[in-house]
């Protein structure tokens, strides 16, 4: 494979003093005129900068300077104390030069050089001789160090570890522009690791004569001396003076937060303040360290939420921003009442392993919302995690410290935001996470969410241990089913439900309206929205589970109504009055999410109730009988399960007909070629059809529909209009119970159904779970067998 790109014209300058890699950021000095000049037209235009390292020190200019080089961007430029320039440079991108545009400025078109990779076996068999000569070389060269040498193993790049690799060995300029060129990796690979095999020679050579004529020196005269020099080279540099100062910043905020962090976290942040108090202060790594320590000195080991926890503020709170919900408030509250007796009972360490929570239901229904609630009503900040299509392991974890870019996880950004270390952690959309070659983030969840490991979970960035018991989790999801089943265990599950229309009216009311009315700046007097545009509106422009989309349309009404007030001149007294005869002209077009029933009986069509992850929804179920024999077609886009509902159906069907508990009128009857009476699942073909074709569909549920459509065909009876079912079926003709009840009633009601069908153990089992407004809308039936549905569902 070959990677390739099209020329750019690009300023050029010419490094006399590094040797420049794409993964480099590195700081550059620059003193002539030229120079700036081309610095300043770069910045200017936001151009790219080309960097080529120079042939030898006095060389300038093009002919003074190898033709390939590295392309990248220029990310600070600053003025120096002795009046030289530095800027800030980070690589992207091998080029050279394949055209000279101008001397002065020193202007040239450039090419991305074409890297040939060999096939994927290859470069695994290249890749792991590469690292195991590294990792010999590590074993007896300082060059090697332990950081870059975890750097390599977690790359899979053979490209930058080469550039690594290369930039580590410190070669002679010329011979690093042999490599550099290079663009067969195999024949790259096969170089460097001749040379390494020199360098750990030499480097064995070279440590044992070290060994003979070594000498002792005092510890203490010793780094005093390292230490001098190193400032006084420092002083010559013109590096920054304020260092100390720095410094000493950095060990008083340590010393502050020592005696809230574990030893761990002590000694590692106190050691690499040792560490940049050795280092130049313009290098990369002393960036990569300064950048450490602020986040590490960040975290708020101190720093706790000390209000009293309280079940009635709690419930209060949940209350006052929530209509309905009396499942999940009551199991809300009974949560918060373990947490309030155990801290009472002076039994925090068992607080705090409490169980994790997680909101199920579609989307609007207040999952976030309830969060939000529980945050307030602790007096505890809310951090939000948002993990879908997360599929990094380490954006939990936190990345290592071995690249540029690297930070902690958001669990610890999350303290850091807080600014305390028992927040109210929500972690949205669990179900929707992914994995792929970075890892599974939901086995970093399994840690985090687990009461007896999480009070020693360790970010890989910040390299020890983070206590996470104090935290009170919260996660959300539309659906259970897609959540890992370890991970599934780690928590217990609060279902919430589609709302009814009447549920939606008081939230309108006592929610929505007075917020919008508030965001919008507008005042109750000025607006009135009628009970009937208030029942449209959800009917017809917002038919949904939740009530986002209500939310949104109520929004539109006031902007279109502030719009109205500007124009008559916002006159006082002046009302504006909203009712079913003009809210179209306040919104856009209605919405039908779920067609009311048809009123026509009709053969082979039947109202099937499913369940979604954004609420319930009828199914409106098809079949059309074809003179044939006795073939059976499906389509709808349906999953295997529900094409073997058909198909038992069918067969079911047919058990009744040959039993006679199913009459075939004589008109559908046909002989065959001897004159004898055929079955009439042998003369036709069934073709069934479940609506929208585009939308895939799979479940168990829709067995007793399939059958009541087929029956339909061969008895030739009309199904009833309003009637609708649920329900899976054996071959034996038994109605076995489903899920997602609730839901799918309260779409039946929403379609406004008359007769709802349902399998007898869920009517037991289920029915006190359905809102009073669906029960006393519509007759709901149990039914336990075939026979049973048939009975209520086709006319005699």
């Amino acid at each position: 494979m070959e990677i390739t790109s099209n020329s750019q014209v690009l300023p050029v300058l010419v490094e006399s003093d590094l040797f420049l890699y794409p993964f480099m950021i590195t700081p550059i000095f620059l003193s002539s005129k030229d120079e700036l000049e081309l610095v300043e037209l770069a910045m200017k235009k936001d151009m790219q900068i080309a960097i080529m390292p120079s042939k030898n020190n006095q060389a300038s200019g093009f002919d003074g300077c190898y033709k390939a080089g590295v392309v990248g961007n220029i990310l600070r430029r600053s003025t120096m104390p002795d009046g030289k320039i530095k800027i800030l440079f980070q690589g992207e991108k091998k080029a050279r030069i394949c055209e000279i545009i101008s001397q002065k400025p020193m202007l040239a078109s450039l090419e991305t050089l074409s890297i040939q990779i060999p096939n994927e076996q290859k470069c695994e068999a290249l890749l792991g001789i590469l690292k195991e000569k590294i990792k010999a070389l590590g074993k007896v060269s300082q060059a090697i160090s332990d950081d870059l040498l975890r750097t390599i193993n977690d790359s899979s790049d053979l490209e930058r570890i080469c550039d690594i690799v290369c930039s580590a060995l410190k070669l002679k300029k010329e011979l690093a522009y042999n490599f550099f060129i290079v663009t067969n990796i195999e024949e790259k690979v096969i170089k460097i690791s001749d040379y390494i095999d020199g360098e750990i020679e030499a480097s064995k050579l070279q440590k044992e004569i070290k060994s003979k004529v070594h000498s002792r020196i005092d510890k203490v005269n010793k780094e005093y001396f390292l230490k001098e020099q190193l400032k006084e080279i420092q002083r010559e540099l013109g590096s920054d003076t304020n260092r100390d100062e720095e410094l000493e910043e950095y060990r008083k905020r340590l010393a502050k937060k020592k005696d809230f962090m574990g030893e761990d976290a002590y000694k590692e942040i106190n050691k690499q303040i040792e560490r940049l108090s050795r280092m130049h202060p313009d290098g990369s790594e002393a960036s990569m360290t300064q950048g450490y320590l602020d986040w590490a000195l960040d975290v708020p080991f101190e720093k706790l939420s000390h209000a009293d926890l309280s079940v009635n503020m709690v419930a209060t709170q949940l209350d006052r921003d929530h209509y309905g919900l009396k499942k999940p408030k009551e199991r809300i509250i009974e949560y918060f009442a373990l947490r309030e007796l155990l801290e009472k009972r002076k039994c925090e360490s068992k607080a705090n392993k409490g169980t994790i929570l997680c909101f199920v239901g579609p989307p609007g229904v207040g999952k976030t919302s309830l969060a939000n609630s529980i945050s307030k009503a602790l007096k505890r900040k809310l951090v939000r995690i948002a993990l879908g299509g997360l599929e990094d392991v380490n954006e939990l974890r936190g990345h290592r410290r071995t690249y540029i870019g690297a930070m902690p996880g958001r669990i610890v950004q999350g303290l850091i935001e807080a600014k305390t270390m028992n927040p109210v952690v929500v972690l949205d959309e669990i179900d929707k996470l992914a994995r792929s070659y970075r890892g599974d983030p939901t086995a970093v969840l399994l840690e985090i969410l687990d009461p007896e490991q999480n009070s020693k979970f360790r970010d890989y960035y910040l390299n020890f241990n983070i206590d996470l018991a104090k935290i009170v989790f919260i996660a959300t999801a539309n659906e259970v089913a897609p959540i890992p089943a370890p991970l599934r265990d780690r928590m217990e599950f609060i279902q919430l439900n589609s709302y009814t229309p009447q549920e939606k009216m008081e939230i309108f009311k006592k929610y929505l309206l007075p917020g919008e009315l508030e965001n919008h700046g507008l005042k109750a007097s000025e607006i009135n929205i009628s009970k009937a545009a208030v029942q449209m509106l959800i009917e017809e422009y917002t038919r949904e589970s939740g009530v986002r989309n209500l939310r949104r349309q109520t929004a539109n009404i006031l902007r279109k109504s502030a719009l109205k007030i500007l124009e008559n001149g916002d006159q006082k007294g002046y009302k504006i009055n909203i009712t079913p005869k003009n809210l179209g002209e306040f919104l856009d077009k209605k919405v039908y999410e779920i067609n009311p029933a048809p009123k026509i009986d009709k053969i082979g069509i039947v109202n099937g109730l499913a369940w979604t992850s954004v609420g319930g929804d009828v199914l409106r179920i098809e079949a059309i009988r074809i003179k044939g024999s006795g073939k059976l077609e499906i389509t709808g886009q349906l999953g295997d399960v529900m094409k073997e509902s058909a198909q038992i159906a069918r067969s079911l069907i047919k058990t009744l007909i040959d039993s006679g508990k199913l009459k075939v009128p004589k008109e559908l009857i046909r002989n065959d070629k001897d004159g004898k009476p055929m079955s009439v699942y042998d003369s036709y073909d069934l073709h069934i059809h479940v609506p929208e074709g585009a939308t895939p569909k799979d479940g168990p549920s829709a067995g007793i529909t399939m059958s009541t459509a087929i029956a339909s065909i061969f008895s030739n009876k009309s199904v009833r209009h309003d009637v609708a079912m649920t329900g899976e079926i054996t071959l034996s003709g038994e109605v076995l119970p489903i899920g997602g009840l609730k839901e799918k009633l309260i779409a039946a009601f929403k379609a406004k159904i008359k007769t709802a069908l349902i399998p007898a153990k869920n009517y037991e089992r289920d029915l006190v779970d359905i809102p009073d407004e669906v029960k006393n809308g519509m007759e709901i039936i149990a039914v336990n067998t075939i026979s049973d549905v048939l009975k209520h569902a086709l006319n005699k």
